[in-house]
């Protein structure tokens, strides 16, 4: 029988971040209004005592729910505060997730520290991730890759330390040629060309990088350098979503999470309540609406913390882990669209963060593959279609 019971470690952990992210709460509209401002140094320092002391926690002797599903967890309650801020304490980006995924020990131990960003979109495509055309060759007197090309919608780009960057070894060779590698900042030949600006997630940069003639050491390429080997291919490079769709999709639980309380906080003040001893039968439209809401983000949940748990065990879990980003980013986005629309003009206004969630949490059922992309490795993965046969 599968069970998500958190460790009493975890559940620790888990009420710090929750601290944290109420603070978060707090100056989220400031960074969400003046966007790519820097936080301010006692912010800075203040939103890093919690990271400090969910650390310790989680470092302390007994059971763990493992390094992933703790993430994710961690993740869903940070995110709560602010999506992305949440991101900039933890000095965790979604290059961080695809080390933990594809890194060697001795990469793990070289990288683990930094906060790693990662680019994939090109201006020639989104979703097609075959289509990589960034070039990584390899300098035999230097023993160095040598990187061109630009990528575009990097997610802490510019605050980042390192970018795990997808290049090709050879065009010709198809998806078996795509590797990942891990560019810190100071390499010269990476340049920071363009920051965005969203609709939402505004407190997180998404920049534009162009790479020209920039040279990496031989060993920060992530997997083995061998075309041959699918491992170190795009199969290499795909296990990265394995590990980045599940915190992305918490990223999305705990924005309508958020939203949820929020709604249900401001429906108690005007008299409606939720019974949970009723039947469906005796309750009213808004009423049913809140309980199916709280379902789908639970059933959402388990999927997203089965993925999680998954990989903790070193097993595949692609389907699962697609599954629970679909699932996540469409109930989420439905949650705080319906939570803006049953608190009526207040909901739409700037006066509470409700319409903000609404912003922010699309992103979720966007990057990281969208929607649609994740119903199709679905079906793939259940019909054992290839990518050919069902586009």
């Amino acid at each position: 029988m599968i069970d998500f019971s958190l460790t009493p470690k975890t559940l620790k952990a888990k009420k710090i971040a929750h601290e944290g992210a109420e603070y978060v709460k707090s100056i989220s509209r400031y960074y969400d209004e003046f966007e790519h401002e820097e936080l301010k140094e006692e912010e800075k320092k203040k939103i890093n005592e919690e990271a400090l002391k969910t650390m310790a926690v989680m470092a302390e002797p007994g059971p763990s729910d493992g390094g992933f599903l703790s993430m994710i967890v961690l993740g869903e309650e940070r995110s709560a505060g602010d999506p992305m801020m949440a991101g900039a304490v933890s000095r965790a980006g979604l290059g961080n997730a695809a080390i933990m995924a594809v890194a060697t020990p001795e990469q793990k131990a070289r990288f683990g520290n930094l906060f790693c960003a990662m680019a994939i979109t090109e201006p020639g495509f989104g979703s097609d991730t075959a289509a990589v055309s960034t070039t990584a060759k390899l300098d035999p007197e230097t023993n160095e890759w040598i990187l061109n090309g630009e990528k575009i919608f990097v997610t802490s780009g510019k605050r980042c330390e390192a970018v795990v960057v997808w290049a090709t070894l050879d065009k010709s060779k198809g998806r078996a040629a795509i590797k990942s590698f891990v560019v810190e900042k100071f390499r010269k030949g990476m340049t920071l060309t363009k920051l965005e600006h969203k609709l939402g997630i505004r407190v997180s940069d998404t920049a534009s990088i162009v790479f020209e003639d920039c040279r990496i050491p031989f060993d920060n390429i992530l997997g083995s350098p061998n075309i041959k080997e699918a491992k170190g291919g795009q199969g290499g490079a795909m296990a990265t979503f394995d590990a980045t769709r599940p915190a992305v999709a918490s990223m999305a639980l705990g924005v309508a999470r958020a939203a949820l309380d929020f709604t249900k906080e401001k429906l108690e003040e005007s008299g409606v309540t939720v019974p949970y001893d009723r039947g469906l039968h005796s309750l009213s439209a808004v009423q049913k609406e809140i309980l199916d809401m709280e379902a789908n983000l639970e059933a959402a949940r388990l999927l997203v913390w089965q993925s999680a748990s998954m990989l903790d065990k070193a097993l595949r879990n692609s389907l699962e882990s697609s599954m629970g980003k679909a699932k996540a980013g469409k109930a989420a986005t439905h949650v705080c669209q319906r939570c803006a629309a049953l608190l009526g003009p207040y909901g739409y206004s700037r006066d509470w963060l409700v319409e903000k969630w609404m912003r922010d949490v699309k992103i979720n059922d966007i990057f990281e593959g969208t929607g649609q992309i994740q119903m199709l490795v679905v079906c793939r993965q259940i019909l054992g279609f290839t990518r050919d046969q069902l586009k």
